[in-house]
């Protein structure tokens, strides 16, 4: 599942006739990266959710009958619900799920995923990024790992590792506990408790595109 609801608000007038994921960065649109990614990593059920703009997102993939649009309304659903709400159209095997407002230079995160999954052991499997191989991040990070390999949240002021919007997760912990509005870190808080969800470093340059300046330092990049 690709996640392209959201508001992008903090990009200002560059989101004013367009939703943010059809930002064009380079030859592509941040879109269109994030199909490349999936279809690069085998992947051919493809669901993208879209509220902001939504008729925005559906002319733009009007071309490819193998991608289902849902669209969110009247109410945006948030990463949790959203992904809730696709689930009857992404089957009961593990779901990856990815942002599409991350740019990932190197490997594919979903071939990562994927070749470290186990099912025995995790419920949930998330790519984190060090800060300092972050173009366009200004936060403190996300995640620290356990001894035990477990993901648990960085207290106060700690440095974290950085959540970089990929994940593989498995469709039976998405349930309707949180209602119908809700974030996936209420899903990841549990998981966390229970000692089902770990982290997959990856050491590659990867970007957060949710400014305006860091669009053009991507471009720039590019």
């Amino acid at each position: 599942m690709i996640f392209a609801a959201g508001f992008g608000t903090r990009l200002g007038n560059l989101v004013k006739d367009k939703p943010k994921p059809l930002i064009k960065v380079g030859n592509t649109t941040l879109l269109d990266h994030a199909l490349d990614v999936t279809r690069e990593a085998g992947v051919s059920n493809i669901v993208v959710n879209a509220h902001y703009l939504s008729h925005r997102i559906v002319d733009h993939l009007a071309s490819h009958s193998s991608i289902r649009v849902i669209i969110e309304e009247p109410d945006i659903l948030d990463t949790g619900g959203g992904l809730l709400n696709a689930l009857p159209h992404l089957g009961t095997e593990p779901v990856f799920t990815l942002n599409s407002d991350n740019y990932w230079f190197d490997k594919n995160p979903l071939s990562l995923l994927a070749d470290y999954w186990n099912g025995q052991e995790m419920d949930a499997l998330l790519v984190l990024g060090i800060r300092k191989n972050a173009f366009g991040y200004k936060g403190r990070g996300d995640f620290v790992i356990d001894t035990g390999g477990h993901l648990i949240r960085r207290s106060g002021q700690d440095t974290g590792l950085v959540y970089l919007g990929a994940q593989l997760i498995n469709p039976s912990v998405i349930d309707s506990e949180f209602g119908s509005v809700f974030s996936l870190n209420a899903i990841w808080d549990r998981l966390i408790h229970k000692k089902r969800i770990k982290g997959l470093l990856y050491d590659g340059k990867w970007a957060v595109i949710d400014t305006p300046h860091g669009i053009e330092t991507i471009r720039k990049i590019l």
